[in-house]
């Protein structure tokens, strides 16, 4: 059962918000977010909390400037998603410009897994690195590092991970989630971290005067990419993450873009110009990450690399068709699943875990989402690795950190889970294909222990009704370029409407002409076929609607019921 739950807001807060300025509709929606003050809405750069408060940073400032003076060779080891391409392109960009001989490694995921492993070490050995930079990975690495150590390379780990129990021995660790660090955004993206290395080097060069005879390098150039990997990996849009965020929206609608975001735009069909959080996570997003599941990110990040304009559009288009062939192989892994799905009880269960020997292992982790979302349980998707082993990809819902739901399951069965790792979101597994059942049992378990013995309840959290004065193009218009995600969710209202006519487009998604009072609605429910009744409640975000040059206002619908 699914419950539309209207947020809450203190009204002296929202009047206080008004009195500010703040627009009436604004002041409401933020308001139930929590803001307290028009301060907390404003996103320039000197807001960004100091890089000297990231423990690790500067000391990997000196390792890092150090290595510049020496002509040491430094070889960045990336992570497979959106993320992992940013924070590369980051560390390549903004290395090169201060004088540094750096290249990259990204490996493939279904070769060599996730993070800095022996086997890695052993893969970048034949480049001679005198040093090894991860990029969002590295903080579970401890026989990886070893390794390093043995062969004479040292590492520098920035990382945004959960550690577990044992840290690397590495030369430096950046990470805000280390014990120690008193960094106040903890949900800082990976490229976030990197971008903050990069300021706290710029700052060591400064003070050795390395820019006496030359000009100091921009590093808001790369806000583009910081902004594209911190809506993508979806972490939690502190205030911190928003001024990112929000800087980089900047750059993008000025026209300040590198080559590669821009060409991501172009294949996307989407304009740079009026770049939005939407375009990030569900447009550019998707496309860069492609590369990683299905082949090889070094796609990608050569994507945002290249400062050719004409490659990284023949790159993007590469990518745009990656992403394409990723929603079919999605699209029938989906209907597998929901097969399985119709045999499952999930009346008793809290949780859901699947496996089907044909499925690919690049799509577990959209394919858990898609499921989470449709049933509301933490789902982990599973697909066959290497060795006998199966590797799974799980979604979670609000108060149910799976990171955490996995340790338990680790310290209940220690020998069950072959490797683990995450957020309170989603994580990521490896177990073997014969533990498969008695996982399923383990996870429920766990997740009991989280949720009690009533599986949680389904619930849209809602911004209330919206006055039709507000149903405007210039309201969406605004809404949408506002800072939206994770922990700062786009408004989602809830009104009754009077349903005057709906078809079926491409047998899949309900097209409704709806009425409210006097004024009729265009409206959409997409991958939803059942019909709706004559007078209904909806949930829905309101949206433009871009069809032969014009305009227009369109309800997204997320859920409805009989009214």
């Amino acid at each position: 059962m699914t419950l539309i739950q209207r947020r809450g807001a203190d009204p002296s807060q929202v009047q206080a918000l008004i009195d500010s300025g703040l627009d009436p509709l604004l002041a409401r929606i933020y308001g139930a977010r929590g803001v307290t003050a028009r301060a907390e809405l404003e996103y320039g750069a000197e807001g960004l909390l100091p890089p000297g408060s990231l423990k690790g940073a500067g000391e990997a400032a000196t390792l890092l400037a150090d290595a510049i003076e020496a002509g040491a060779r430094l070889l960045i080891v990336a992570d497979y998603d959106c993320d992992g391409a940013t924070a590369c392109a980051v560390g390549l960009r903004a290395l090169r410009a201060f004088g540094a001989e750096v290249g990259y490694l990204v490996p493939n995921r279904f070769e060599y897994g996730y993070g800095l492993t022996p086997a890695i070490v052993e893969l970048a050995a034949p480049l001679q690195p005198d040093l090894l930079i991860t990029v969002d990975n590295g903080i579970a690495s401890v026989d990886g590092v070893a390794a390093a150590r043995d062969a004479g390379i040292a590492t520098l780990i920035t990382d945004h991970h959960l550690p577990g129990e044992a840290l690397p021995d590495a030369e430096v660790i950046v990470n805000p989630n280390q014990p120690g660090c008193g960094f106040a955004s903890k949900s800082i993206a990976g490229v976030g971290v990197m971008f903050y290395v990069m300021l706290a080097l710029r700052a060591e060069l400064r003070a050795r005067g390395a820019f006496a005879a030359r000009p100091e390098p921009n590093l808001g150039t790369l806000l583009d990419l910081v902004a594209l990997g911190t809506v993508a990996d979806v972490v939690r849009l502190d205030r911190n993450n928003r001024i990112l965020v929000a800087q980089g929206l900047q750059r993008m609608r000025s026209g300040r873009v590198q080559p590669g975001v821009r060409a991501l735009f172009a294949v996307a069909g989407r304009e740079a110009e009026r770049a939005a959080t939407f375009d990030l996570g569900f447009a550019l997003g998707p496309r860069l990450n492609a590369a990683g599941r299905l082949a090889d990110m070094s796609l990608g990040i050569e994507c945002l690399a290249t400062d050719d304009f004409g490659r990284a559009l023949n790159i993007a288009r590469e990518l745009d068709g990656l992403n394409r062939e990723r929603r079919a192989i999605e699209a029938d892994m989906q209907a597998d699943a929901l097969l399985v799905l119709e045999g499952v009880d999930l009346g008793g269960r809290a949780s859901v875990a699947l496996f089907e020997p044909s499925w690919h292992q690049g799509v577990i982790g959209i394919l858990a989402g898609r499921i989470r979302e449709r049933v509301h349980r933490p789902t982990i998707a599973f697909a066959r690795s290497n060795d006998g082993e199966l590797k799974g990809s799980g979604r979670s819902i609000d108060g149910v950190h799976l990171r955490d739901v996995l340790d338990l399951v680790s310290k209940r069965e220690p020998d069950l889970l072959l490797r683990f790792g995450g957020h309170a979101m989603a994580a990521g597994l490896s177990i073997a294909e014969s533990a498969y059942p008695r996982f399923c049992e383990a996870f429920e378990a766990a997740v009991r222990a989280f949720v009690g013995e009533q599986p949680p309840e389904h619930t849209i959290d809602s911004d209330g009704p919206l006055d039709p004065g507000y149903m405007t193009l210039v309201s969406a218009r605004r809404l949408e370029q506002e800072i939206w995600g994770q922990g700062f969710p786009g408004p989602v209202f809830d009104d009754v409407f009077e349903v005057e006519g709906q078809r079926l487009l491409k047998d899949r998604h309900l097209k409704l002409a709806l009425r409210k009072g006097r004024t009729r609605f265009d409206a959409i429910r997409f991958n939803h076929a059942e019909a709706a009744p004559g007078r209904i409640r909806a949930a829905y975000r309101l949206a433009v609607n871009e069809f032969n040059g014009r305009s227009s206002v369109q309800l997204m619908i997320d859920y409805f019921e009989p009214a």
